[in-house]
């Protein structure tokens, strides 16, 4: 009965809430050739190569076919639970639990339609408790901020906007426990998005912070009792998400990540225009470097919002403190230091100002405030506001720095404008006619939704010039032939094994097949064991974030126990042979690899030992003789290439405006898998390498240097066609031809197998059995983790540190029963304060709500 009531008098400003930025987003994608299964996708920039890929492997988790903890599909194996708290502990991720992998895009098309209806259900909720305003003006404020500029233009990384739809519960949280000392909800909000992200539940919580302060400030008598429960409540939220909160924290400091170092107090690249002009409708200029904050909160939100504070009702004081909150923000944005504190003190890799979506809510939540105030006889002063906001307009198109502006074309400020003088018109009309409110209220709603769905439009677009919402095929090409080659590995394994696809669809491509590879791009990863694999030969440079597999030899394909390839084209690997196809790929199977383990002495934890490939080679099968050899690399042809070699190495200009192309010969000696090595510097340079028919891909700043030339079983000169894509000038260290003597590396190959341990690995754990006629080490090829516990016969032993990269146990001599569990460091604390400040808060929850009931009937006597 009393939802029936509800739903009528009060629900359907709350389903509105919610339906219309469903409805506008999906018209808008529409119009762009994307719905549920089209053939473009909402995929753009990250949801393409990270969201879509790390979604698959949670699905394969919601249907248990791996752990929550640990994953072996991410780059040899990685910490999940802490993968999960960035990227995954959304509140819709469930749905993905409804589609195969193959649909995922479909999957997050669905959830990013949730989440922008989810973001304007609940500031509805919180509006209808804090504004005294009809309910189309809590729907249109609950719409504005539901589409604002960061929702829409940050929605590629749509596991950022779980933060927009927590913060208006967190505030009307606040709200319940200052002005009536209920913590429930406040605790439940701050919970809730401390789980689902923990990146930007640390802005929300600075704000929601900041925000208690400014309103104890604006009655400090009546508010500074509640200051104490506000600090309990905060501290035992917190306490509770420490289940999740304390490993990804443990981990990302274990993994070595630093603080951005500040080199200036000015943030390099703004512009005093940056504010107003970013308030304009359908204004996006780029969400890679050099943009301005999205901070557009819709027109009506913006004239209230200036309304709150030039209105003679509000008191000075209310608007000098939480004008005050607002210059912080823009401070934050033009001083460098504060820029920096919002993101926890690391730089932001494209996608900046991630704090700005603040700013729209504290202007929503200011102009519900003034439109509270509005009567007839401030008509004229809302008028001299949009009249000062079109001048503003006006004279940033005409001064303001045209390259740096080149957005603001012709369209966004005729757009601007028009929607401006609408209101005003409207607001003309109701003074005229009041008693045609509901024709008007229409006619309001009408342009209302009109500017909605142009500014949505407008940065949807942006999007797609600047990232591309890519066609299906991105995602799922050739899925069924790779998945159906997977499956076949998995039917004739039971202890763990990896794969390479040399021509793979996607960097994290394992997760969504779930296989065990080497290739990753994550901000969570394990960046030890990568730094050590980038000195084995897998590229990965700078702060770790991408390792990639492609463009490596032999010996580490053996070493790390990669048993499979996937390729297109043939595959000229010593030592691989084909076993299946399935479309345009075939499966290889690689009889020299590697168990999961091999034993070894204790030498290799010496600081300088193993420090590349060939030394430990040559350490695990005690064999030191030289398996490569080198050459020069004669060059026969080259087209639209200037070459200058200098002391720094060789550089390659173009001379042309087409691909630079040169031809190398290269003698390759008999029974030898032949490499071109290819290094040097270029962010954007691509390299595609052509030998006996075959093309192979790569890029200069994230592959291998290696280039496979194939195997030769008797001597041969071959020619090389290189081709370089991308920046003006190529700069490498002098290419050389490198060669693998196969009986070498067969020979040394058949030492190490004998010393090979497999381990059974289920979930979280892995296990093997060893009989030892000497004291060894067990060195693994699982990256190193704190969340690790060994056990030798059921007794826990500790796990020294093999260059924080891998795991190596020491094992004595006998037979024994060697056990890997992992947990991850911290959980087990976190999951105590988990239980135990659920239970405080209980206890804490029933004594306050107990002592304000004493307090109000105190109150009921002394007025009686």
């Amino acid at each position: 009965m009393k939802l029936k009531i509800w739903l009528k008098r009060k629900g359907w400003a709350f389903l509105l809430s919610v339906l219309i930025p469903i409805v506008i987003m999906a018209v808008v994608y529409l119009m762009m050739g994307i719905y549920p299964t089209s053939q473009r996708t909402v995929l753009a920039s990250d949801a393409l190569s990270q969201t879509s890929n790390f979604f698959a492997s949670f699905n394969n988790t919601l249907h248990g076919k791996q752990s929550f903890f640990y994953t072996w599909y991410g780059s040899l194996g990685l910490n999940y639970w802490s993968f999960m708290a960035y990227y995954i502990n959304g509140i819709f991720s469930f749905v993905v639990a409804f589609f195969d992998n193959q649909h995922i895009p479909d999957a997050l098309y669905l959830i990013l339609l949730l989440k922008f209806g989810a973001i304007g259900g609940t500031f509805w909720i919180m509006s209808d408790r804090l504004f005294k305003l009809p309910q189309i003006a809590k729907i249109m404020l609950s719409v504005s901020f539901a589409l604002c500029g960061f929702s829409i233009a940050y929605s590629p990384q749509q596991m950022w906007l779980d933060g927009l739809i927590y913060l208006p519960l967190v505030i009307l949280g606040i709200h319940y426990l200052m002005d009536e000392r209920k913590s429930a909800l406040l605790f439940i909000s701050y919970l809730l998005l401390f789980l689902s992200n923990f990146y930007m539940a640390f802005m929300v919580g600075v704000f929601s912070f900041l925000y208690v302060f400014c309103r104890f400030l604006t009655e400090p008598k009546r508010f500074k009792a509640s200051l104490v429960p506000y600090l309990i409540t905060s501290l035992l939220a917190g306490g509770t998400s420490m289940v999740t909160i304390l490993p990804t924290l443990l981990d990302l400091k274990n993994n070595g990540e630093r603080l951005t170092p500040i080199y200036s107090f000015l943030t390099r690249g703004m512009d005093i225009w940056d504010i107003p002009a970013k308030t304009m409708v359908g204004s996006y200029d780029t969400s890679k470097y050099g943009s301005a904050p999205f901070i557009y909160f819709g027109m009506l939100g913006l004239i209230f919002c200036l309304f709150y504070f030039i209105s003679r009702k509000i008191a000075l004081k209310n608007k000098l403190i939480y004008g005050s909150l607002f210059l912080l923000l823009i401070a934050s944005v033009y001083i460098e230091p504060m820029n920096l504190f919002w993101h926890g003190m690391h730089s932001p890799y494209m996608f900046l100002f991630r704090f700005s979506f603040l700013f729209s809510f504290l202007g929503l939540l200011l102009a519900g405030f003034g439109l509270e105030q509005v009567t007839k006889d401030d008509f004229n002063r809302l008028v001299n506001v949009v009249l000062g906001l079109i001048f503003l307009y006006v004279l940033i198109s005409f001064v303001a720095n045209r390259k740096r502006y080149e957005y603001l074309d012709q369209k966004t400020l005729l757009a601007t404008l028009t929607v401006a003088l609408l209101y005003v018109l409207l607001g003309v009309l109701i003074q005229k006619w009041p008693k045609r409110l509901v024709l008007i209220g229409c006619l309001f709603s009408f342009v209302f939704i009109g500017e909605q769905l142009i500014n949505a439009q407008s940065i949807v677009k942006g999007i797609a010039g600047e990232w591309n919402y890519p066609d299906r095929r991105a995602y799922d090409d050739h899925f069924s032939d790779i998945n159906t080659l997977i499956e076949t590995t998995k039917n004739e394994n039971t202890s763990l094994y990896r794969v390479g696809n040399v021509d793979a669809t996607s960097r994290n491509e394992s997760f969504i097949h779930g296989y065990s590879g080497v290739t990753m791009f994550s901000s969570i990863r394990n960046r030890h064991s990568s730094q050590y694999l980038d000195q084995l030969g897998f590229r990965s440079a700078g702060t770790n974030l991408t390792i990639q597999y492609e463009n490596n030899t032999l010996i580490m394909d053996a070493l790390l126990g990669i048993k499979y390839n996937l390729a297109k084209e043939d595959l000229r690997k010593y030592g691989y042979k084909a076993i299946k196809t399935a479309g345009d790929y075939t499966l290889y199977e690689n009889q020299f690899a590697m168990p999961l383990g091999i034993l070894t002495d204790k030498g290799i934890y010496k600081k300088n030992a193993v420090k590349n490939q060939t030394e430990l080679m040559q350490y695990l099968s005690g064999d030191e003789s030289n398996i490569f050899s080198f050459a020069e690399v004669e060059t026969v042809k080259e087209n639209n290439v200037k070459v200058e070699e200098q002391e720094g190495g060789v550089y390659y200009s173009r001379t042309a405006n087409t691909n630079r192309e040169l031809t190398y010969s290269i003698d390759v000696p008999a029974r030898s898998q032949a490499y071109l090595s290819l290094y040097g510097k270029g962010t954007e340079v691509d390299i595609i390498t052509k030998v006996n028919g075959i093309q192979r891909h790569g890029s200069l700043d994230s592959s291998g240097q290696y280039y496979d030339l194939g195997y030769y079983k008797e001597a041969k000169t071959v020619e090389v066609q290189v081709v370089f894509t991308g920046e003006n000038v190529v700069q490498l260290v002098k290419p050389k031809a490198m060669f693998l003597n196969s009986d070498r590396f067969e020979n040394m190959m058949k030492t190490i197998k004998k010393n090979g341990v497999s381990f059974e690995t289920s979930g979280r754990t892995s296990e093997a059995e060893v009989e030892l006629s000497k004291d060894q080490v067990v060195l693994t090829t699982i990256p190193f983790d704190k969340g690790w516990r060994a056990y030798i016969d059921g007794k826990r032993v500790e796990i020294p540190t093999f260059k924080d990269a891998f795991l190596a146990l020491p094992v004595p001599k006998g037979k024994h029963t060697v056990k890997l569990v992992f947990l991850p460091e911290g959980f087990r604390i976190g999951l105590s304060l988990f239980i135990s400040c659920i239970l405080l808060f209980i206890v804490y929850n029933w004594w306050l709500r107990k002592k304000m009931k004493q307090q109000i009937y105190i109150q009921k006597e002394k007025e009686e």
